[in-house]
């Protein structure tokens, strides 16, 4: 992600996106992830935002790191205890057979549509063999901005899961729904966890 509108809204609201998403520790779709894990997992939070997911994996005795573009989200993952932290993005992701599981969690969604499928090749190679990914992004179609400025890339079901497909995963998990986001209005999601071949 490197839209600096988007970055900017994320900077700014940092404190206000960590309340909204307090409590998602205890979500079924990270709990799922934790436990389909090997004890002490290599596991990487992308988009981390307050680093949630990644303090989780931490908890659950994983070697657990966390990636964001915005230093404010940066401080904020930190400061979890057994969580690494750093400035980083989906482009900076060129390690091959190292994570267990990377969990990818409403972030590419900020990324443009044609980067994906380089994007998803690259967690692909970062996954050991038979390596799980978490993907949760908003259903729709395009490119476009929200209500408070961040740019969106939407897909369709069938078009990600095709793309899943081409990109080296198997999907094993699938959950569709609607909530609301930090601009406060309701929109379809989509929640997949896929593995490499092992």
């Amino acid at each position: 992600m490197s839209d600096a509108e988007t970055l900017s809204v994320y900077a700014a609201k940092a404190a206000e996106y960590a309340k909204l998403t307090s409590g998602e520790e205890a979500s079924p779709s990270l709990l799922r992830f934790i436990s389909a894990l090997p004890q002490g997992a290599r596991t990487l939070d992308i988009g981390c935002g307050p680093g949630f997911a990644a303090g989780a994996m931490a908890a659950a005795g994983m070697e657990a790191e966390a990636w964001d573009p915005v230093p404010e989200m940066v401080a904020m993952a930190a400061e979890r205890e057994g969580v690494t932290a750093r400035e980083a993005t989906y482009s900076d992701l060129d390690d091959e057979n190292v994570y267990d599981g990377i969990w990818c969690n409403f972030s590419m969604l900020h990324t443009p549509l044609t980067a994906w499928p380089d994007q998803f090749a690259s967690i692909a190679r970062a996954l050991k063999p038979g390596g799980l990914m978490h993907f949760g992004t908003k259903l729709g179609v395009g490119e476009k901005r929200d209500g408070i400025g961040r740019l969106y890339s939407y897909m369709t079901e069938s078009a990600l899961t095709a793309l899943l497909g081409q990109t080296g995963f198997t999907v094993e998990y699938l959950r569709t729904g609607e909530e609301k986001g930090l601009d406060g209005k309701l929109a379809s999601f989509i929640v997949i966890q896929a593995r490499t071949l092992a």
